[in-house]
């Protein structure tokens, strides 16, 4: 047993197909088929039945499935803790963020961490909303902060805290009618071209459906020109006065010299975007827990 037949069984085991999981590692069918059948001799029992359409797990399939998960995951950590007792480095930090949000305060608290932390590497990842909430499922982040379009807060195992309530604004070229306006509500865009923000990458979101829900609330279902889970690219559209588009506030404080683009605060009742910080409560990263020991008061 080694650990390419650990993946290579999890990766068919997941997708239900021995040509799927080939195509992940970029290797034969044959190839994937060959280690499977060595990993299932090694352990005296089959691991799929292949008499079905797609391969489906025998029992000792699915209980095999969860152990190897976990000796991967451990066998991940300690190469890690090997390559950074090499590199004088005492632990990591895997963060995953919203796009948008490394314009806001969140590089000040890490840096506060890692001034108190020099020997844990902090390594970060820019991500749709839904591809944080995976990531963060299947390990690959200790904590993320992202705007909760997936409803992660109804996941057993996963813990949250709400790091801000971020206002929204809209996005306005300069020679929009409303670019001189102060403040303005949803109600007045009716009929506006908007360049929609998506939270995620799917087209039909917990996230969507409470943007959704702001805009029948309004009185009007919007007239989507286009939509993006890029907030360069919906600026960019902006500026170029193809539409308008409503955006968190952090997304464009840190903005400077934007051409041609006004951004008016966007004010009324559920006008927020509400960021939080989740993690998985099994992670026995000791990094994650003095990261968390040091969180804002104002973290609830």
């Amino acid at each position: 047993m080694n650990r390419n037949q650990l993946k290579y069984f999890v990766a068919a085991a997941e997708s239900r197909s021995f040509t799927k999981a080939a195509e992940q590692f970029y290797i034969s069918q044959t190839a994937i088929t060959q280690q499977i059948r060595l990993l299932e001799e090694a352990l005296g029992c089959p691991l799929f039945d292949r008499s079905t359409r797609p391969v489906s797990l025998t029992p000792a399939g699915t209980i095999f499935l969860r152990e190897a998960k976990g000796i991967l995951e451990r066998m991940s950590r300690a190469q890690e803790r090997v390559h950074d007792a090499s590199t004088g480095l005492s632990g990591t930090l895997r963060v995953g963020y919203v796009r948008g949000y490394e314009r806001s305060d969140l590089s000040a608290h890490v840096r506060q961490f890692h001034q108190q932390n020099s020997n844990v590497l902090i390594t970060f990842y820019r991500c749709s909303t839904d591809a944080l909430a995976a990531g963060l499922l299947h390990h690959e982040y200790d904590i993320i902060f992202t705007w909760d379009s997936t409803n992660l807060k109804t996941q057993e195992g996963v813990a949250c805290r709400t790091v801000e309530k971020a206002r929204l604004v809209v996005a306005l070229y300069a020679g929009h009618p409303l670019a001189q306006r102060q403040q303005l509500r949803r109600q007045e865009l009716r009929g506006e071209a908007i360049l929609y923000m998506s939270p995620d990458a799917a087209d039909d979101s917990y996230g969507d459906a409470f943007f959704m829900q702001l805009y029948n609330e309004a009185g009007y279902k919007p007239n989507i020109l286009f939509r993006s889970a890029d907030t360069e690219s919906i600026l960019m559209m902006v500026s170029a006065e193809e539409g308008i588009s409503i955006l968190p506030a952090y997304c464009v404080e840190k903005l400077y010299n934007a051409d041609n683009l006004v951004f008016v605060p966007l004010i009324g009742e559920g006008e927020v975007e509400e960021i939080i910080a989740a993690w998985q409560t099994t992670n026995p990263n000791p990094a994650l827990a003095r990261f968390l020991a040091m969180t804002p008061p104002q973290w609830e």
